[in-house]
């Protein structure tokens, strides 16, 4: 599957954005989704992800509250609706996807979208 990210951008302190993570193929019911993130000079982290179905959800405890993940798989598209956001949400966020389970660690993941940027300024 190849995955496409987009819908970053730059916004206020307290403004919110939605990420989406659009996959190819027909089959992407059968995949359960990740985002992470990366900032400059740091390790790519977990951010949130799904179930294949759309039912179980995991978040870091950074963004628990402010993002909501979710995953439309008539659309084949997972999003990342982020809210509330902080200077320290700015990165370069990544889709992943994999087939085999949820998981928090980006080894987990064997498909990746290139990432979108998105900046939070105070």
């Amino acid at each position: 599957v190849q995955l496409q990210a987009s819908g970053g951008g730059m916004v206020q302190t307290g403004g919110s954005l939605r990420l989406s993570c659009r996959a190819s193929g027909d089959f992407f019911r059968l995949y359960h989704s990740a985002w992470f993130r990366q900032a400059p000079g740091k390790e790519r982290e977990f951010v949130s992800a799904i179930s294949r179905s759309g039912t179980t959800t995991y978040y870091s405890d950074s963004v628990k509250g402010r993002f909501t993940i979710s995953k439309d798989n008539a659309k084949n598209t997972a999003y990342l609706q982020m809210s509330s956001l902080k200077p320290e949400d700015t990165a370069v966020y990544y889709c992943a996807a994999n087939r085999v389970r949820t998981s928090t660690s980006a080894d987990g993941y064997g498909f990746w979208g290139k990432g979108t940027q998105v900046t939070v300024s105070s």
